[in-house]
Order: structure tokens, then C-alpha cells, then sequence
């Protein structure tokens, strides 16, 4: 590839990153526990990897800060407004299909 096809592909995915933040702002009716039951992450895990990927190039971000990128507002507020308490259900499949560390 070259360097020139290496910058649009870092353009592309950056417009297709900025679009799934976009639209989850937009969704808060999808709840992460869904998210994670249903596909592995959730707004949380995409808030990670932005905060691993800004501390690999040298730019301490925290954890609230990552977060706060990712929900639109500080997570707290998000989850004051938005987060519906989760069912047995959620929770079961949530407890059977998560991430194994």
C-alpha cells in the first residue's frame, strides 16, 4: 500500500469510527448489556480501545475522559438518564457468553 492509500484508509475508518459513536449517541435506547449479549462489546469496550489506542501513541486519556468521547456526556449522566435496569434474562446470557479473561 502506499502512503497515500494508508492515509485514506486511516480517513475511511475514522469517518466509519465517528459514524458508530454518532449512531449509538443516537440509540440509547440499546442497552449495552444487550450489546454485549448480543454482539461482545458494548459502548464501554469501544471506549477502551480509543483510550488504549490514544495511550499506545503517548496521550494519557482516562478512563472518564474515553468515556465521555464515546456517550456524548459524562458516563454517570448517560447512565442516570438512559440505563434501564437489566432482566434475569440479560443478565443469565450476559453471565454465560461474556469475555473470558
Amino acid at each position: 500500500m502506499t502512503k497515500e492509500n494508508d492515509n485514506r484508509q486511516i480517513e475511511f475508518e475514522a469517518a466509519a469510527f465517528r459514524r458508530l459513536v454518532q449512531h449509538l449517541r443516537e440509540r440509547h435506547d440499546v442497552q449495552n448489556i444487550d450489546m454485549m449479549n448480543l454482539a461482545g462489546f458494548c459502548r464501554n469496550c469501544l471506549s477502551n480501545w480509543y483510550r488504549e489506542a490514544a495511550e499506545e501513541a503517548g496521550v494519557p486519556l482516562s478512563k472518564e475522559q474515553s468515556r465521555e468521547i464515546v456517550y456524548g456526556m459524562p458516563y454517570d449522566d448517560w447512565k442516570e438518564k438512559y440505563q434501564a435496569e437489566a432482566s434475569d434474562a440479560q443478565k443469565a446470557a450476559f453471565e454465560q457468553n461474556r469475555p473470558k479473561e
